[in-house]
């Protein structure tokens, strides 16, 4: 009997796990994998990095930091509001034979589209159609949006890739047309 109830109460804690599942957390790749992703709120990445208070500016600000491989989010009164795990554009890509570093400097976001976002550029072999789940556009194509892959290295092609919870809270909760975006200067060494 103890075996039939041992059993029973692990495929009911199966089953109540993956009625939890948080649907945020997975992306499909464009081979059509599923990849399980860390949770925005789990995302200890730039907490340390990352001032708790900044001069106020009245507007809401996104802060990439290449150097940390982290964003932040300050509220308009300079509050820190969020951080998380960010991977920026890479040194040189072999594929178009240039830098591909994101850009440097303060622009504002003017451009958002939902999960169904894609590139109009990449993968080259295309010329586009790379999912860029959750995109927020602040300069020439640029953008911050959603990636399954969030190394401590900047590995993109240029734009800001977050974790796919954290591309949906700040599209759908934080960033606004017109929120500043800050890209913070690139290691002198790299």
């Amino acid at each position: 009997m103890n075996k039939w109830l041992s059993l029973s109460l692990i495929y009911l804690s199966l089953l109540t796990g993956c009625m939890n599942a948080d649907e945020s957390t997975v992306v499909i790749d464009d081979q059509g994998y599923a990849h399980h992703t860390i949770h925005y709120l789990k995302d200890k990445r730039g907490q340390n990095y990352f001032p708790k208070t900044i001069p106020a500016t009245g507007k809401k600000q996104f802060v990439f930091a290449p150097v940390a491989y982290a964003w932040a989010a300050y509220d308009e009164t300079g509050m820190r509001v969020m951080t998380g795990g960010a991977s920026g554009g890479q040194g040189f890509c072999e594929d178009v034979g240039q830098p591909c570093r994101t850009v440097v400097g303060t622009f504002r976001v003017y451009k958002k589209r939902g999960a169904e976002c894609r590139s109009g550029e990449f993968p080259v072999e295309t010329t586009g159609g790379g999912k860029m789940p959750y995109c927020m556009y602040f300069y020439q194509g640029y953008t911050i949006h959603a990636a399954f892959e969030v190394p401590y290295a900047n590995t993109s092609h240029g734009c800001v890739r977050v974790w796919p919870s954290a591309a949906k809270w700040l599209n759908e909760e934080f960033i606004t047309r017109g929120t500043q975006v800050v890209i913070l200067p690139y290691p002198k060494n790299a």
